[in-house]
């Protein structure tokens, strides 16, 4: 169970799709996690923050860019949960908590998946399309990182890293979209998100390490063992520090930076209280990120709009 709601494995059984969804479209929604919408958020609040720090002083943010993004970020999620999905079969299909999934339960076959997967990819290329041509190349450019992430736990007990450096790519692709460049506010968000991923996926991790030594993958959660709080404390702190001197440096006004302290205090309750060895636990910080996220928006959003325009 999980927030009262039965579980098969990892999946929500008895959720909006089990009851709304036409029975041939529910492995594949499961397989893209529509049912588990943390991940798109994840995704997408770097976009976000971006987009409303890149946004005039004294305005609100693009909504018609924002609305793109979360489309984009739904279904650039979703591609890339088929991507890890056909890349781990054999090793989910191992273990209890993932077998029940849709391609090593059977219910999705690795070539259905991948036609599944050249339609998320179309689309998420007709959402890209849509800005400006330096956005598009950097969009492009992101699918490298999207590609190698599912291998990375099999290299290295950083995989982590890599989702850092996959999942944020959207803080420089907001700020492209906005503005057709990049500038030193777009880097410094990159960057604290990277930082963000490494605390958040390796609370993450905490809750999969047994699994994964009997498989032979590799995550920083296997790698830090009883260092995680104290880890947790320096690359928490480094993404507020950095998220601050990215305000700073796009000039938000001053109501950014007390909102951004009332955030980053949620990271701060992150690191002191997370239990590593609570499977439960671990899910419930991970997912409360968001709240952060958000959070961290607010601030942006304010900073900006209450920001007075150039003379």
């Amino acid at each position: 169970m999980t927030n009262g709601k039965p579980l098969v494995g990892d999946m929500p059984v008895g959720g909006w799709i089990d009851r709304l969804a036409p029975a041939q479209a529910r492995p594949y929604l499961k397989l893209m996690r529509l049912d588990r919408p943390i991940g798109t958020w994840l995704l997408l609040l770097p976009c976000l923050w971006s987009i409303a720090l890149a946004a005039p002083a004294g305005g609100l943010p693009d909504l018609w860019l924002m609305a793109l993004f979360a489309v984009g970020a739904l279904v650039m999620r979703g591609a890339g949960c088929t991507v890890n999905d056909i890349a781990d079969r054999d090793f989910d299909g191992r273990v209890a908590r993932t077998a029940g999934r849709p391609i090593p339960s059977g219910a999705v076959s690795v070539t259905q998946a991948l036609l599944f997967l050249a339609l998320q990819l179309l689309t998420g290329l007709l959402v890209l399309v849509q800005l400006n041509g330096f956005a598009v190349a950097l969009g492009v450019g992101s699918l490298l990182l999207v590609g190698a992430y599912p291998f990375m736990k099999r290299v290295t007990y950083w995989p982590q890293v890599w989702l850092g450096l996959t999942f944020n790519w959207g803080a420089l692709l907001g700020w492209a979209a906005v503005t057709g460049g990049l500038h030193p506010a777009a880097v410094l968000l990159y960057v604290a998100g990277l930082f963000w991923t490494l605390g958040y996926d390796t609370i993450y991790a905490h809750q999969d390490k047994e699994d994964d030594v009997l498989i032979g993958v590799k995550s920083s959660a296997l790698a830090l063992g009883a260092r995680t709080v104290p880890f947790l404390f320096v690359v928490y702190g480094l993404a507020a520090v950095l998220l601050v001197l990215a305000g700073w440096l796009a000039g938000v006004g001053w109501v950014f930076y007390p909102l951004a302290l009332a955030a980053c205090l949620h990271l701060l309750w992150q690191a002191v209280d997370v239990d590593i060895d609570d499977g439960a636990d671990c899910l419930a910080k991970f997912k409360s990120n968001r709240v952060f996220g958000l959070m961290m928006l607010a601030a942006i959003v304010a900073g900006r709009v209450l920001q007075a325009p150039a003379a």
